[in-house]
Formats: structure tokens, sequence, C-alpha cells
């Protein structure tokens, strides 16, 4: 037994290390691109798993009609991006394989289907890979429901909590396993930097700072605490703290949740609780994400491969629209506003409006193809 503690307090030792590195790093920081004055900005395109391919293809043959102009001039490229499925992820070993990598490391932006996480074995999430390797440390998903007084947007902190570390907990074998929840001074305030700084450009007064605080002192407690320290510099905005099984309770009580504006929340808590709020918006199939760090940037829906949909013969039916709605952040990051707009506007009188095709994820609905037509069609 005293060798498995051994090796435990040794592994201990250098995760601790590595993340006080990682720490290190964080405080220098990088400059932000300014894609106004680039003179081109490529797209990168990975269609993944499942599902993916398939409401890829409709969000690209938006973005073709979107961006003619900017592609034929060559201000913009659209990159596919090959070798991020399942099959290649598994042949090589790895959740993100180094070529794949070094090819969305070339591109400005990355605009990316679902992904299959294997379950069991040692292999981490693509998602979590990718927003460590390039460092995408606000993850910001909004939901809005026009009827019900809402107007959300989560920033969710998306490189560190109990993800960052992923499988290398540490284990005695038939008697305990334990996994790891890392929280930096660093980290914490960039992401509630996001937060605060959308909060005053956009006129928001609200952030709701989600932890669980009072049971993980350590962990969300820092959280919580640096959270207030950057509301300090924001005096008219006013910064509650929520803790986060009362907020996903919140979250579906009408009289209390068209009050909330903006959230700052740690990684497992903003991962569950932003598809709560998704649902209540029309289901995940509705909602687009961003992952935004200095350097890159990567936009995708916020649902999974959906492998039930493929083996019933239902992968025509599935609904685009949460790529567009991510195609649509995208284009906002890099600066392409007018046609943001546009394709907001397109897809609200499409969804909201006039709703003359409708998705139902099954046969008695539209297929994924025929609402892109509409949408076209709109645009």
């Amino acid at each position: 037994m005293n060798e498995y503690i051994e090796a435990a307090v040794a592994q201990f030792r250098m995760l601790l290390s590595e993340q006080l590195e990682r720490e290190n790093r964080m405080e220098q920081g990088e400059p932000s691109k300014d894609f106004q004055k680039m003179d081109k900005i490529v797209i990168g395109i990975a269609a993944g798993d499942g599902i993916g391919p398939i409401i890829t293809e409709e969000t690209v043959a938006v973005l073709e009609h979107l961006l003619k102009d900017e592609i034929k001039k060559g201000r913009i490229e659209l990159r596919r991006i090959e070798g991020l499925t399942i099959e290649n992820r598994l042949a090589k070993g790895q959740a993100v394989p180094g070529d794949t990598l070094a090819a969305i490391k070339a591109c400005d932006v990355l605009l990316k289907g679902p992904t299959t996480t294997p379950k069991g074995g040692t292999m981490e999430s693509a998602n979590v890979t990718l927003r460590r390797e390039l460092d995408l440390y606000a993850n910001v998903r909004p939901v809005t429901i026009p009827e019900a007084g809402i107007d959300w947007i989560f920033y969710r902190e998306n490189t560190e909590g109990e993800y960052v570390l992923g499988s290398r907990g540490v284990e005695i074998p038939n008697k305990l396993c334990m996994d790891f929840k890392v929280t930096t001074k660093a980290g914490t305030q960039r992401i509630c930097r996001a937060a605060f700084d959308y909060a005053e450009r956009n006129g928001k007064t609200e952030v709701a700072i989600v932890t669980k605080a009072n049971i993980m002192k350590k962990t969300d407690g820092s959280f919580s605490a640096i959270a207030h320290e950057v509301a300090a510099d924001y005096p008219d905005i006013h910064a509650e703290d929520w803790y986060i099984d009362i907020m996903t309770a919140n979250l579906v009580n009408p009289a209390i949740r068209s009050k909330f504006q903006v959230f700052v929340l740690p990684n497992l808590y903003g991962d569950i609780i932003t598809d709560e709020a998704a649902q209540l918006q029309g289901g995940v199939g509705t909602a687009g994400s961003a992952n935004i760090g200095d350097r890159y940037a990567m936009f995708e829906a916020i649902h999974g491969t959906a492998p039930r949909m493929l083996e019933e013969g239902l992968g025509d039916y599935a609904n685009p629209q949460s790529l567009m709605r991510a195609a649509e952040m995208m284009l906002r990051h890099i600066s392409l506003t007018d046609e943001a707009d546009r394709l907001k506007k397109a897809l609200d009188i499409c969804t909201e409006t006039e709703k003359r095709v409708v998705i139902t994820g099954d046969r008695d609905g539209a297929t994924g193809k025929e609402f892109t037509s509409y949408l076209l069609e709109k645009l």
C-alpha cells in the first residue's frame, strides 16, 4: 500500500509544478488579434463526428453565401481541417493528433462540429485538449427567450476546474480514486475580466458569480473572492454570489429568472448549467458556443454527436441551427458585424417569426437541408 501512496504523492508533486508553471505563463499574458487590421483571415472548418459533418455542411453553405465577396477577394479563406474524427484519434492514440493540431494553429479561428469522447480509458475529450492547447479560456454561451424576458450570457471558465487535469488523478486500486480541481488566480482574473468587460460594453448592470464556495472552500472560495476583486473595478455593475444548486432552480423560476443578465462561473458548473439554459431556449440544438482566447478562438454547437439519430437513420433531420448560431458569434469575433447581423436576423425570422420550416429531429419535421434552403432564401 505504501508504494501506491508514494507514487500518488510523486504524481501530485508533478501536477503542482505543472500548474504553477501554467499560472506563471498566464500572468505574462498574450496580445489579442485585431481582425480589422488583418489582410487575410483563415477560418478552419472541422466537421467532427456523428451528425457533425451533416450540420457542418449546412453551416458552410450559409458562410459561403454570406462571405462570397470576401472569399473572392481572398480576405477570407474557409480551410477544411481533416483528422479530428474519432477513427483517426483512436488510431493515433491522441485526443487531437499532432498534425491536426498544427493545421488548426495555422488558422485564425476554428468552426468545429461535435466530437466523440470515448467512454473509459485515458483519452480525454478533443474539446478539453483544444481549449488547453489553444488557451481558449472563455467559453461564451448566449441564451435568449424574448417572450420570457430572458437575455442571458454565460462566461464559463474553460481551461481549469475539474477538466484541466482530465484523467490524471490518482488511484489506489480497489481502495480509492481521486481527481483534482484547479483554480488559479490568473485564470480566474481573466475570465472574470472578460465577463465584466462584456457587461460594461453592453450596458448590463448585473453579474451573477456562480460557485459552491460554501463547500469547495479552497477552489470555489478563491474563485468568488477573485471575482469580487475584479468587480471592484466596475462600480456601476452589481456583482452577486449564487450557489450552483439554487441557480439551477432559479433558471426555471419565472418569478426571478428574468433579472439575471451575465453569469461568470467555473468550468464544470458552466458546462451543466448552460445545457439547462439552452433547453429552456428550445433545446441544445438551438445554442451556439464560443471558446475564446487571446490568440485563437473556436466556435461550436454545445450538443454532442447524437449517435442515436444516426443509428435510427435520422441524420438528415439534425438541426444545424446550433452551429449556425456559433457561426454568427464567429463572424462578430472576426469583426464582420454586418454579416453576423444578417445571419442573426434571418435565423430569428426562420425560428421565431415565420417558423415556416420546422426541424423536430424526427421524420415529422424538416431536414437540415430544407432548413438551410429556407434560411438562404431569407438571407
